[in-house]
């Protein structure tokens, strides 16, 4: 039995329908989430739900992450540094950075204590299954990360075998580094699915963070969030993959950075510094860039991504018969 000590947050419960899955003019099924817009200055512009109630940013937390180890030492070329701030997929490239990042610090991949899986994209998971090859440390999404925490540590003179314990210098830097960017405090620990801690903020935060980012080549070229925000922007294959919509977002739309997460949370910033995170209230992933496409659209926001990502068919019999739609915005 797992005890729940605490309610479920309003992000979630006061979440209201902003998508409805369409299938021959009737509705079958209905997502809600909670949606947030921040402006260049940080402050809140618009909001669908809760944004200052806690949740768990999960992979979306991982730019924020990159950048304390940038602050520690971490110096790294744009393509691994995005590899650091991945969900990759596990194609070949990504396993090779992998081992690029480790052999910059003098480690290999037994050093990785990220939990062993098979990669995300299908065509490598069968070729894995084919070969015999089983689930590692490397092939799992977050190996760059958890390479990246490696290297830092190797740089800083921190212990490397303890280095996903919320109480070591790394952990330590790395929540100094959410709440600098999120302006408020880290709420709740967890540990998340790699086996790193995962740091609880709110909607507010996690897109007040990437419109920081975002917009740090403009405000402060010289800084630690820049490095991450022009990483992102110059090697977006290795934030996601060859087939990702995280990385078609981002290659198509000029001055733009972001990151998905898991249990449905995606979270962008732009150049001009504002920001937008969404979560889905039941953790689906498929509403989550409808809904995402949706409010850049509501913001202003114009990009070929745009159509691409908006539009999630439904099929009967193997024809479209209707869609996944955003509704409210």
């Amino acid at each position: 039995m797992i005890e729940i000590s605490t309610p479920a947050p309003a992000v979630l419960t006061e979440a209201p329908v902003v998508a409805e899955l369409v299938r021959n003019g009737f509705v079958e099924s209905v997502h809600h989430a909670s949606v947030v817009v921040t402006g260049p200055d940080g402050s809140v512009e618009r909001a669908w739900g809760d944004a200052q109630t806690p949740m768990f940013p999960r992979s979306s937390n991982k730019p924020m992450q990159a950048l304390a180890m940038v602050r520690h030492g971490l110096d790294l070329p744009d393509d691994l540094l995005a590899l650091v701030c991945a969900s990759h997929s596990g194609e070949p490239f990504h396993l090779d950075g992998v081992r690029r990042i480790l052999a910059g610090a003098g480690l290999d991949e037994s050093a990785l204590q990220n939990t062993p899986s098979y990669p995300l994209k299908e065509s490598e998971q069968h070729r894995f299954i084919r070969e015999g090859l089983p689930p590692s440390s490397i092939a799992q999404n977050c190996s760059g990360k958890h390479a990246g925490m490696l290297s830092t540590c190797v740089v800083a003179g921190w212990d490397i075998s303890t280095y996903r314990d919320p109480a070591h210098p790394l952990q330590v830097a790395i929540r100094e580094a959410v709440e600098d960017v999120a302006a408020e405090p880290v709420t709740a620990l967890a540990v998340d699915g790699c086996g790193a801690p995962v740091m609880a903020i709110t909607l507010a935060g996690l897109a007040r963070s990437f419109g920081s980012i975002a917009a740090a080549p403009v405000r402060a070229p010289d800084s630690e969030q820049a490095r991450i925000a022009t990483a992102i922007r110059n090697a977006p294959e290795f934030l996601g993959g060859t087939d990702r919509d995280v990385t078609a977002l981002i290659a198509k739309t000029p001055g733009l950075v972001a990151k998905d997460g898991a249990e449905a949370v995606v979270a962008v910033g732009l150049a001009d510094g504002r920001g937008v995170a969404v979560k889905v209230a039941d953790g689906s992933g498929r509403a989550r860039m409808v809904v995402l496409a949706a409010a850049l659209r509501a913001i202003g926001v114009e990009s070929e991504a745009l159509a691409q990502l908006e539009h999630s068919p439904v099929l009967g019999h193997g024809q479209p018969v209707g869609a996944l739609v955003a509704t409210g915005f």
